[in-house]
């Protein structure tokens, strides 16, 4: 079955791959089924992207399996494009600091990259 996409998702360099990489394929196949809800429904339900607090414009794409909870951190650039950025699987109540300000770098680079890259 194949599903209209309402938005395209893309990984930034290799940070979300390496991540992936170092996963279960139980877990990546997880992962790809978050991600295809986020390319193809209008509303995404909050059980699957939610907003970081404290933390403007940045996501994270929430994927579960049995009792292990992992997050992608993703933000959305020009409305329709997700930019899927570092990963990690949480063992906390909280999402870890240190982890939303590796993202919040991750995201002014990219910003910082195309604003660079535009005029070519």
């Amino acid at each position: 079955m194949s599903y209209k996409k309402v938005r395209e998702v893309i990984a930034f360099r290799n940070y979300f791959e390496d991540f992936l990489r170092n996963q279960p394929e139980k877990v990546q196949n997880k992962i790809f089924k978050v991600i295809e809800i986020i390319e193809t429904f209008e509303r995404i339900p909050s059980t699957y992207l939610k907003s970081i607090k404290g933390a403007k414009n940045l996501y994270e794409a929430r994927i579960k399996l049995g009792s292990n909870i992992w997050r992608v951190f993703c933000f959305f650039d020009e409305g329709r494009l997700v930019i899927l950025l570092n990963g990690f699987q949480k063992k906390t109540q909280k999402t870890p600091q240190k982890e939303i300000e590796k993202a919040k770098a991750l995201m002014l680079e990219y910003i910082e990259h195309k604003r660079n890259n535009h005029g070519n």
